[in-house]
């Protein structure tokens, strides 16, 4: 890197929202460079584990499923507690199974399909493998990136937004402790959350003080920082979201991905009993844990689960996964009643072989809990997402506190505020890295051309 360098587009985050517009912006043409200021690339992208949500796509009709943008749109809508942004929304629901083709079109097809709390069918879109979709698209963005021999800087910290003539025209940058400027003709803001600034959160939310975070050590919302001293506005700050199905017992904190309920697995309390749906969304199973008296639950499913969820693999090999033969010698391993926990999978299984109304309403994710050896995790919520964040419109530019677009600079990812609500849906945040990336690196070079 050379004082003086220029590009057309300057990315700051190599998550999967910055590698996304990166790679859409040099396929149009423009010289780009990705700057990260960790010291490897991924983000929180690395950490996600369950798929990409899209309705009406070519992958659910192979699979027999008939779905509706519609259906995507309100279900998204009434799980951010009707306080998401609209025209976000809909630009979202629409370019979502468009996302999906042009994945497929760059050697990382997602041809499998599972389901999340809040979502009446199977939409969240993931390898055919199962294996977990974050790393599986970093790796993937990451080698069309090396393809495009588009530069990819590690270990080097954005300090501030250059601005000449009234818009965003490049970046001065630290790196090695030396500070240099890079001019650009578009700055994108790909920087995710704040889920892991515990002194912001404690702020903002006071209530949710001392609770640990699923998120990477990078996610300290630096780009929210960087662009309001340019005059960006931000919205739904106070919007954080708590996971409920975490294992905290290591000093490493895991986050159990949504697939796997999604794909059978029940939660129970100490004692061994059910005691909410368990495919209702994060805020609701995350408020019925905090409400039992442990503040933790345990994850109950079988072999026919983990051969559904890649990942199972992964939390059994680092320890958080108890596992025995029978219920109760299970039951034994995690303390509960082992009457009860027998009797709550015998009744969990006949709800399901004889397809009766389930006492918490869950109507999805219904499979039996038959297949030995049988497996429990010991979870409980912690500080997962942050829903707000810059204002940008749907095309990513982003706004002023007069709701006009700063010259030159976009933003796509967790650093945008609005789309969400008040609750992040499982399988939605990388299909907003998608959707939004690509647009960010389309539009970025779109008005250049203008």
């Amino acid at each position: 890197m050379n004082q003086g360098e220029q590009y057309d587009v300057l990315v700051i985050g190599a998550g999967g929202a910055g590698m996304t517009a990166a790679l859409q912006a040099s396929e149009l043409g423009a010289s780009v460079m990705v700057i990260e200021k960790e010291p490897k690339i991924g983000g929180n992208t690395n950490r996600a584990s369950s798929g990409m949500n899209a309705a009406e796509s070519d992958v659910q009709l192979q699979h027999g499923i008939v779905d509706s943008m519609t259906s995507f749109y309100q279900e998204t809508f009434q799980g951010g507690g009707r306080l998401n942004d609209p025209e976000m929304l809909r630009f979202f629901v629409e370019h979502a199974p468009l996302a999906v083709e042009w994945l497929a079109k760059r050697q990382l097809p997602l041809t499998d399909l599972t389901i999340t709390g809040g979502m009446s069918c199977p939409r969240t879109h993931r390898p055919q493998s199962t294996a977990p979709i974050g790393n599986y698209l970093v790796r993937g963005l990451a080698d069309q990136l090396k393809k495009r021999q588009v530069p990819l800087l590690t270990g080097t910290r954005v300090s501030k937004l250059i601005v000449a003539e009234g818009r965003v025209a490049g970046v001065e940058v630290e790196r090695h402790g030396q500070k240099q400027s890079i001019k650009a003709q578009a700055v994108v803001l790909a920087t995710g959350g704040f889920g892991a600034n515990a002194r912001l959160i404690s702020r903002l939310r006071p209530d949710l003080s001392g609770l640990k975070t699923t998120n990477q050590a990078g996610a300290t919302g630096d780009g929210l920082r960087l662009a309001e001293r340019v005059g960006a506005a931000v919205r739904d700050l106070s919007f954080i979201q708590v996971h409920p199905t975490v294992q905290q017992d290591q000093a490493h904190t895991y986050l159990i991905g949504e697939a796997v309920r999604g794909e059978g697995a029940i939660l129970v309390n100490q004692q061994g009993r059910r005691f909410v749906n368990e495919m209702s969304t994060r805020r609701v199973v995350s408020e019925a844990i905090f409400a039992l008296l442990t503040k933790s639950a345990w994850l109950i499913f079988d072999q026919a689960v983990r051969q559904r969820v890649k990942v199972v693999d992964f939390y059994c090999s680092v320890g958080l996964v108890k596992q025995a033969d029978g219920l109760q010698n299970l039951a034994q391993q995690i303390g509960a009643d082992e009457t009860q926990l027998t009797q709550t999978v015998q009744e969990w299984n006949q709800t399901v072989g004889k397809n009766l109304p389930d006492e918490y309403q869950r109507t999805t994710g219904r499979h039996q809990v038959v297949k030995a050896p049988f497996y429990a995790i010991h979870v409980a919520p912690a500080i997962h997402y942050t829903m707000g964040g810059l204002h940008t419109d749907p095309q990513t530019r982003v706004l002023n506190e007069n709701g006009q677009a700063i010259g030159g600079l976009y933003a796509a990812g967790e650093v945008v505020g609005g789309l969400h609500g008040n609750n992040r849906l499982g399988g939605n945040s990388i299909a907003e890295t998608l959707v939004f990336g690509r647009q960010a690196g389309i539009q970025a070079v779109a008005d250049q051309r203008h």
